[in-house]
């Protein structure tokens, strides 16, 4: 059985912030049947420790303080938490702290993370030593370079999950990291003048992937790229998209057939305030924020109420777009909103949705979007990433061939999406075809079978066999 040490900065249930940690919760056990035995290394936050109360094993002094490795369980696969007080236990989130700032010394936190993983690829724990390290974004993405300066051969794989998240850090650090300044070059890991954890791992990284093939290509696009489109062009041999998958346990609806939902979308209704409607309740569960496309939602959104639909959202963000949704539902009664994170919510919210809208101007794969087909919950999203790849559109051609699953809209501007909005409605008019593209979504494969078949199949072409 092939080992494989999985490096993340959170993982669900542990820690979540976004879909990487659903993720990285989810793939050691996918992996499994693929005759992978996959291990986790998180960080010690505080939610991290009370899962890691088995043998600890001490890593020295690291940036300031003493570190070590606990081991714990993250579902029925072995977890590694990264000990390290000074780094990890502290008030605020992963990444930022209770006023809202990225933590200060995140380059040092994140690089701490990095070296306990050059160090268990280099050394091992208790005689187990994986065979290749899968690195999840920027956050890890500085362990080829260290593993290459203890000489150790490990296969990397980085996977990227948002490419806007470089890691970006003052030259200054350089020697305080323990980068060596030979590659402090626009061949390395120079980014604009300032150390890129992400480019270091890509320019080291014997495989990239990233998380939808539609992604995969964007992001040889300048537009897309970020500033490493000519990187990843360069390292395009070694790049793929294999799509995220979703717990489809965890997400099973509260009914076997589109009839079941309505009982839930009237709860859902009541429980947002809204009154009752001949039209469909759209919802949103999102980050507040200009990549989301919410802006183009705020203008587009007299096309769904004036046609008798409705919205109920759930997300946080920037703050002026959620002041304006506050004053769209103060003003409309059809439109209600909630701020802040509620995962028991965000389950109910899938059970009584009616469409899930996805407006983002670029979304490497999107979950959001798999939870409303697991459910019957109708995605109107934007043609990008893996938005594209997920939703088959009710184009006239999806709808004759009685495969559509959702509405697609392109370019992503707010008329575009306004026209999508009056589709819907449209849609939503006509019974039986709604209840067939329920059906259809319903039926649409959102699992990891295939992705952790791809993902497995990607491992052991870069393993040599012993």
């Amino acid at each position: 059985m092939m080992r494989v040490l999985s490096v993340a900065s959170e993982a669900a249930p542990l820690v979540k912030t976004g879909g990487l940690a659903d993720v990285a919760g989810a793939l050691p056990g996918a992996l499994a049947a693929e005759g992978v035995e996959m291990r986790t290394l998180l960080p010690g936050y505080p939610a991290v420790m009370a899962a890691a109360t088995g043998p600890a094993h001490d890593l020295g002094e690291t940036f300031g303080g003493p570190a070590r490795l606990v081991e714990g369980r993250l579902g029925e696969t072995t977890l590694y938490a990264l000990d390290a007080p000074h780094l990890f236990d502290r008030a605020g989130g992963p990444y930022l702290g209770p006023d809202g700032a990225d933590w200060p010394d995140n380059p040092e936190r994140f690089a701490a993370l990095s070296m306990a993983a050059a160090r268990i690829g280099a050394e091992g724990v208790d005689g187990w030593r994986p065979d290749l390290m899968h690195l999840h974004d920027w956050q890890p993405a500085l362990t080829p370079v260290y593993l290459q300066a203890v000489g150790a051969r490990v296969p990397t794989i980085v996977t990227i999950h948002n490419i806007a998240f470089q890691g970006v850090a003052p030259a200054e650090k350089l020697g305080a990291l323990g980068l060596p300044a030979e590659g402090f070059t626009s061949e390395g890991f120079e980014y604009y003048g300032q150390i890129s954890a992400l480019k270091a791992g890509l320019v080291h990284a014997d495989a990239i992937n990233t998380v939808s093939p539609t992604y995969a290509a964007e992001l040889l696009e300048p537009e897309f790229g970020m500033g490493l489109d000519g990187l990843l062009r360069a390292r395009r041999g070694v790049l793929c998209g294999i799509l995220n998958g979703i717990d489809t346990e965890a997400w099973t609806p509260p009914y076997a057939s589109p009839r079941g939902k309505a009982k839930h979308t009237r709860a859902l209704r009541e429980e947002f305030g809204l009154p009752p409607s001949d039209g469909p309740l759209a919802i949103v569960i999102s980050r507040l924020t200009h990549q989301k496309g919410l802006d183009l939602l705020l203008e587009a959104l007299p096309a769904l109420t004036g046609t008798g639909g409705q919205l109920a959202m759930l997300g946080s963000g920037e703050p002026a777009l959620e002041a304006a949704f506050r004053d769209a539902a103060e003003a409309e009664p059809n439109i209600s909103v909630r701020f802040g994170y509620d995962e028991a919510l965000s389950h109910r919210m899938m059970a009584g949705g009616d469409a899930i809208l996805v407006p983002s101007r670029f979304e490497p794969c999107g979950l959001t979007q798999l939870y409303g087909l697991r459910h019957g919950t109708i995605p109107v999203v934007a043609l990008t990433g893996g938005l594209a790849d997920t939703v088959i559109n009710a184009s006239p051609a999806g709808i004759a061939a009685k495969a559509a699953t959702g509405l697609q809209f392109h370019p992503v501007t707010s008329e575009r999406l306004a026209q999508a909005l009056v589709k819907l409605t449209t849609l939503w008019s006509d019974r039986p075809l709604w209840q067939r593209l329920m059906r259809n979504a319903m039926a649409h494969p959102v699992g990891w079978d295939v992705s952790a078949r791809a993902y497995a199949d990607l491992m052991k072409s870069l393993v040599t066999p012993s």
